[in-house]
């Protein structure tokens, strides 16, 4: 993948990819941390490489990370944060525990597929993370699961929803949901937003939601 296709994978859809990050400089090196990241995994990419891909030298690089590991730490948190926005916007609006079920679902796939390369990197490079970030990371993530889980519990006691154990179908549908961006191909037969449409159909199928 190009910097240029990387660069078109912002985490929210922003005319300007990573737009909230600044300076100029500083977004350059982080998109193309993503390209090389999600192409040779975190491990087997250099700083080397992640300047040689922004055209810049990689001292250039530690005037605005001090460590690869903080460069893959902007990133994650950037993406975590956008998913935790999709989640507690379905998990906070109008309408039926199903309906909103659907919408957190379609939005959570959606960005997944739209984003891939960003969010391959963002779901399963969490290991490489020192301690103080990765615990960071990890509580985000059950933000994430907790707005999931807020959706689920609340269509069982509406009557909603036929789930015996809440806790194992949220892990499961939001595993579903993330691992999207492993397969997605944007050259597949389906459009992000048809993928988002299936996923919304099985997840409301897996919790026995009454139509």
């Amino acid at each position: 993948m190009s910097a240029a296709d990387a660069a078109e994978e912002t985490p929210g859809g922003e005319d300007v990819p990573w737009g909230e990050v600044t300076p100029e400089a500083a977004r350059r090196l982080l998109v193309a941390a993503v390209e090389a990241f999600a192409e040779r995994g975190y491990h087997a990419t250099t700083t080397r490489d992640i300047a040689g891909r922004a055209g810049m030298s990689p001292a250039a690089l530690y005037i605005h990370y001090k460590t690869k590991e903080e460069l893959l730490h902007r990133i994650s948190r950037i993406g975590h944060d956008k998913a935790l926005e999709i989640l507690r916007a379905a998990a906070d609006g109008d309408g039926t525990a199903g309906e909103r079920l659907a919408d957190a679902v379609r939005s959570f796939v959606g960005w997944h597929a739209e984003r891939h390369t960003t969010a391959r990197v963002v779901q399963y490079e969490l290991d490489a993370l020192g301690p103080e970030h990765r615990a960071e990371i990890v509580r985000l993530r059950r933000e994430s699961d907790a707005a999931v889980r807020r959706i689920i519990d609340e269509g069982v006691e509406a009557g909603e929803f036929d789930v015996p154990d809440v806790a194992g179908t949220t892990v499961a549908v939001l595993s579903l949901c993330i691992d999207v961006s492993r397969w997605f191909n944007t050259q597949g037969r389906r459009t992000p937003d048809e993928v988002g449409a299936l996923y919304a159909d099985l997840v409301l199928r897996m919790v026995g939601a009454q139509k």
